[in-house]
Formats: structure tokens, sequence, C-alpha cells
């Protein structure tokens, strides 16, 4: 019982703490409501999933190998959440939801896949709760990270919903989006800094 404590309590840390998917899912739910971020969620955590089994059932032993491609992976990663934060800090401020410009499950899919957050904490989760000539008990860890993780997200576009009962007119709307793209591309920047340091 200890063990399963550890897993949902590693899961929800990880998933519910800041980071470029959570505020991409904050800035969506202010923009578009909880329905329309729905998909980029279901991508987040679909995303993330993947990649933790992908780590968990093999790759990892690659990356012991050749331990740059995490930085490769955080360089490549981290411009790829300026553009995301860009896209949001200089999106118009409608207050009427258009569904083009929401973003999207690939979107989400691919944010968790670029993300060096997640890749940290795919390898972290694997090492803690991976045991040598068995994969039941990292197979029990994913399903609670994917159920932990889908709960976690879906909150953050709750919150976004929440806030957009203040954000009521297109300058706060504005003003929303420049803040939340802007904290998205100093995030990437503190991890690309963090990789040459």
């Amino acid at each position: 019982m200890s063990l399963l404590i550890a897993m949902f309590s590693f899961s929800l840390v990880m998933s519910i703490s800041p980071g470029p998917v959570n505020m991409v899912i904050v800035s969506s739910g202010a923009n578009y409501g909880v329905r329309n971020t729905f998909s980029f969620v279901s991508g987040g955590t679909i995303g993330f999933t993947s990649l933790l089994l992908f780590i968990g059932l093999g790759f990892s032993k690659v990356i012991d190998l050749y331990p740059y491609f995490l930085k490769y992976l955080a360089v490549a990663g981290s411009l790829f959440i300026i553009y995301m934060g860009y896209l949001i800090a200089t999106s118009k401020p409608e207050l009427a939801i258009k569904e083009p410009n929401k973003p999207t499950f690939i979107q989400g899919f691919l944010l968790q896949w670029l993300n060096p957050k997640a890749w940290i904490a795919c390898m972290v989760g694997v090492s803690l709760f991976s045991v040598p000539n068995s994969h039941q008990e990292f197979l029990t860890f994913s399903l609670i990270y994917f159920l932990v993780c889908y709960l976690s997200l879906f909150s953050w576009s709750l919150l976004g919903n929440k806030a957009a009962t203040f954000l009521n007119s297109k300058l706060k709307l504005k003003l929303f989006n420049q803040l939340m793209g802007g904290l998205l591309i100093m995030t990437s920047l503190f991890l690309l800094y963090s990789q040459f340091i």
C-alpha cells in the first residue's frame, strides 16, 4: 500500500506543478473554455503516458549510452515551447470562441514529447518504480500516472476557465495572453540556460 501511495504522490506532484503544458492549458481554458481545451488535455496526457512507457520499456538504456541526447532534446523542446509561448502571447484577444485557434490533441501530444520537464519526470519515475526482470510495478505506476495526469491537466483547464470570468474585456484578455506566453517563453529560456551551466 505504501508503494501505491508513493506512486500516486510522485505522479500528483509532477503533474500538478506548473510547467509548459499546464501554462498552455490555463491559457486555453481561459480563452476557449474547458470543452474546447479537452482535446489538448487528452493529447498531453496520452503523450506523456506514451513517453513514460517508451522510456520505461527500454529507451532508458539508450539514454544511458548517449547522455547528450537529453541535452539536444532540451534545446529542441525549449525552442518548441518558445514557439508555443509566442503563439499565446500574440494571439488576438477574442472574447468569442474561435475553433481554429484552440490548441489541438496533436499539439498537446507533441508538447509532452518535446518538453524537457516531461522527460525528466519520466526518467525519475522509471528509476524509482521499476524493478529488474519484471514490468508489473512499472505498468502499475504508468496506469496511476495516466489517471493522475488526466485529472491534474483537466484541473488546470478548469482554473483557466474560472480565470475567464475576470478576463471580461479584450484588454484584460490580451494582457493575460501576454503574461502566459511570456511565462512560457521564460520557462523555456530557463530550461535552455540550465543545459549550458
